[in-house]
């Protein structure tokens, strides 16, 4: 079995918290809105991780970073996309067994199709009256199950 952390909307802010979530995943899958350069060599320091470039990613650093991307882990192919909205293909239809995005700030896990539909909800400042959390995507024997984790946080932000 393959754990995969996904996380995405920090915003430039890394929790502890999230960090501590992400510890003994094989792969971290960030799904935009990074926000600063650090969190993405943080997240290097627990995994290999893979991003996408969000809106609010406009600086230099994130040019680099591509819009969507495509991996794949034990034969199950995942689409990496920030904004649910901009997805320009069935991926049913393209073979793709999971889509991981962000964006809404809203955690959710939703199969249609035979398609995982993935977002870990936002690990960074905290929106609205919105929990602070992550995901986990969990992959053995061609299945896959996600798994929203909230964090605990003690930092009002």
């Amino acid at each position: 079995m393959t754990t995969i952390g996904v996380i995405s909307d920090t915003h430039g802010l890394l929790r502890l918290e999230a960090v501590q979530a992400l510890r003994g995943v094989e792969r971290i899958l960030h799904a935009g809105d990074i926000g600063a350069s650090e969190v993405l060599k943080e997240l290097e320091m627990i995994a290999p991780a893979t991003a996408v470039r969000g809106n609010v990613d406009l600086e230099s650093w994130a040019r680099r970073i591509p819009l969507n991307e495509v991996i794949e882990v034990e034969g199950v192919s995942i689409y990496m996309l920030h904004i649910l909205g901009e997805l320009d293909l069935k991926p049913e239809a393209s073979g793709f067994g999971v889509v991981v995005y962000g964006h809404s700030h809203v955690p959710k896990v939703e199969t249609k199709n035979g398609v995982l539909y993935f977002n870990p909800g936002s690990a960074g400042p905290r929106r609205f009256k919105l929990p602070v959390t992550v995901g986990k995507l969990r992959i053995e024997d061609g299945a896959v199950r996600g798994e929203i984790v909230e964090l605990r946080v003690s930092d009002p932000r």
